[in-house]
């Protein structure tokens, strides 16, 4: 009797489990490759919409709330600070925010806010990525008798109005940013989505 039959018939068994070997290690290689794709829970919630209760924000408070890693400033204005915003397009550098990174749906007026009473800002200078300093006292000793409030760079002396304008002559070259956000009722905001997203 010949061998033949003996290791042809081994030979497939051998291939046959070889190659089932083979495709159960290729499924383990590729299951944790192709999960590797999908964001984390952490990293999801990182770049999830963050809420806001602005129902308790006096007018003159500031609440920071954090996005993607980031502060965004929220500052409830009093009537007299949105009076003073109108009066300083001289002193501004962009006053109209033709150059300022904000959504479209956010106006281009002196308090550049989808509800004039809050500003919505994110809170790093244009400069060089410091966090300025929310300074709403008018005419402090320290910052001179025109300052009306806003925001101040202690970094590198950059300086923006109420609503995030910078002022001429300053190292930051454009107005603070303002993030995506949408009012989802009146007393909650939602910063990371657009109004037509609420």
């Amino acid at each position: 009797m010949s061998n033949d039959g003996v290791n042809k018939g081994r030979r497939r068994l051998l291939l046959g489990a070889t190659s089932a070997l083979g495709a159960v290690g290729a499924v383990g290689v590729a299951v944790p490759f192709v999960a590797s794709w999908h964001p984390s829970a952490k990293a999801r919630a990182a770049g999830a919409p963050a809420r806001a209760d602005v129902s308790k924000l006096e007018p003159g408070q500031q609440m920071i709330v954090e996005w993607r890693g980031r502060p965004v400033w929220i500052v409830r204005r009093s009537e007299e600070a949105l009076a003073s915003l109108a009066g300083q397009n001289d002193r501004l550098a962009d006053p109209e925010s033709n150059r300022a990174e904000q959504p479209d749906y956010i106006p281009k007026t002196p308090e550049r806010a989808l509800r004039p009473e809050y500003a919505v800002l994110i809170g790093i200078c244009t400069h060089l990525g410091c966090s300025p300093t929310y300074r709403p006292e008018i005419a402090p000793s320290d910052l001179g008798e025109n300052w009306l409030g806003g925001f101040f760079c202690p970094c590198h002396g950059s300086r923006f109005d109420l609503s995030g304008r910078v002022y001429r002559a300053q190292p930051a070259p454009t107005n603070l940013v303002i993030p995506p956000h949408a009012y989802l009722d009146d007393d909650t905001l939602i910063i990371g989505l657009d109004p037509e997203e609420v």
